[in-house]
């Protein structure tokens, strides 16, 4: 009855009552959360900080499991990734930018797990229709390092007539830096002369964003 019951909830559609404990001991057991999974999903959780960690690094906690559950960090790593892209509202070529807010649903299945900062940027055509999505760089856990051409290169190639900058901040506080801003103003600077315009410099945290655009009020 105990192993069944985690089974059954989600069978039920009721993924929603179940502990972290019985989810991640449901994975680890191939469906069936027997005493075994729920000891090691507890030392898992205890072992690694929650959640969040676990899709980002499996090494702080896999030596604590025996050869048994760490065949199956991989699948439950896989169901995580799963869950972080459902969660996203991912922008196809050719959709419009609506704001910033569909800018942070874009990436927030991806980005704000990332432990260093990864730097993207959107292209846009004359209608703000997405033409292509960039990676620019990844930088260490406190800076991406971006140098124009690296932006306007691939911009000019493509015949963007706009683009949009995203980075995040794997502390998870999305508070633009001074850093931010200076490579931003740099940015627009560089967008003028060349006529494509930078509309949005979006930032990514954990559960939530900012725009420069907004909060600058180009």
């Amino acid at each position: 009855m105990l192993q069944a019951e985690p089974r059954r909830r989600l069978v039920a559609g009721a993924a929603t009552s179940c502990s972290d404990v019985q989810l991640l001991g449901t994975l680890l057991d191939g469906g069936r959360a027997g005493h075994a999974a729920r000891a090691a999903a507890e030392a898992i959780l205890g072992d690694s900080g929650g959640l969040a960690r676990l899709g980002r690094d499996a090494a702080p906690f896999a030596a604590v499991l025996g050869p048994r559950w760490r065949r199956r960090l991989a699948l439950v790593r896989a169901a995580l990734e799963l869950g972080r892209r459902a969660a996203g509202t991912p922008m196809v070529l050719g959709d419009p930018l609506r704001d910033a807010a569909a800018v942070y649903a874009h990436f927030q299945g991806r980005l704000p797990q990332c432990e260093r900062e990864q730097f993207f940027v959107l292209l846009l055509d004359g209608r703000n229709r997405l033409i292509a999505e960039l990676r620019i760089s990844e930088g260490t856990l406190t800076a991406a390092l971006v140098h124009p051409r690296e932006v306007f290169a691939p911009a000019i190639r493509l015949a963007a007539a706009a683009l949009v900058l995203v980075h995040n901040h794997p502390s998870g506080d999305p508070s633009p830096s001074a850093e931010d801003t200076a490579l931003t103003d740099r940015l627009r600077r560089a967008g003028e002369l060349l006529g494509i315009r930078v509309v949005d410099h979006v930032v990514v945290g954990q559960g939530r964003f900012v725009s420069l655009a907004d909060t600058q009020r180009w």
